[in-house]
């Protein structure tokens, strides 16, 4: 069954409430391709290995969490994303992208889909007076030792994740996905035992030590696999589509 691509999107947008929220890029439809959709793939980022590997799978539409046009990037269409284009437009692909909306949305978000799969209960957002801020702070079902959650992190999430082992039993859990260990400040007011995120920097290791919690980076890649995932398969129940999701190997 085929539904248009126009309906498809506004059904997106609308979900995903992109209108409202401010972003380092544009949110939906970056990329109109044929206007009928029957086949979505999705995926993280809107690499040139997905793109042939959306290809190859008889895409109509590529929904991803890391897009194009992204704010200060060279605008000129050259290089690498020169090719990117060209394959989408030679193949009559859509591209449809949701960065911060995807992160945020109380269903099929990053944030919240990443607790499903480390089985953390959502209590609220990691900083409850400012909204730009986009983690989460929950519980565990029951006390776990750093070593041993970042092993059940290691088995969710396919790889080894980063630890800097604060000792104490964790409880609480601050988390962001992707590169938000910037976050951290936040996380140590928010009183958790372990902060997560995807990436590291040079100072969340000095940060975690010093104010006495435990921290894991598990990937950028790997924690934000989730939220397109669910949001691909709401869209396939909507409209009777098919949808396939595409890992392409990212070790960050």
């Amino acid at each position: 069954m085929a539904v248009a691509l126009t309906t498809l999107v506004e059904e997106a947008d609308r979900y995903l409430g992109s209108a409202k929220i401010q972003d380092y890029c544009p949110n939906g439809l970056q990329v109109e391709g044929r206007p009928q959709v029957m086949r979505i793939v999705s995926g993280v980022t809107a690499s040139q290995a997905l793109l042939e590997a959306a290809v190859d799978a008889g895409a109509d539409l590529i929904l991803v969490h890391h897009g194009y046009f992204w704010k200060g990037e060279n605008p000129c269409i050259t290089g690498m994303k020169q090719r990117r284009l060209k394959t989408l437009l030679k193949h009559d692909m859509s591209l449809l992208a949701y960065h911060l909306p995807l992160d945020l949305h109380p269903e099929v978000g990053n944030n919240v889909q990443l607790a499903r799969q480390l089985e953390i209960t959502v209590e609220g957002p990691l900083d409850p007076n400012n909204a730009k801020v986009v983690g989460l702070v929950g519980s565990l079902s029951e006390p776990m030792l750093p070593s041993d959650f970042a092993r059940k992190v290691h088995h969710a999430m396919g790889r080894e994740p980063l630890l800097v082992d604060g000792s104490q039993m964790i409880r609480r859990v601050g988390w962001c996905t992707g590169g938000g260990q910037g976050y951290i400040d936040q996380a140590v007011l928010a009183g958790v035992d372990l902060f997560i995120s995807g990436e590291a920097s040079e100072q969340t290791f000095h940060s975690a030590r010093e104010n006495g919690i435990s921290f894991i980076a598990a990937g950028h890649h790997a924690t934000e696999r989730y939220g397109v995932q669910a949001l691909g398969d709401y869209l396939a129940r909507r409209f009777a589509v098919e949808h396939l999701f595409i890992d392409c190997p990212n070790p960050f």
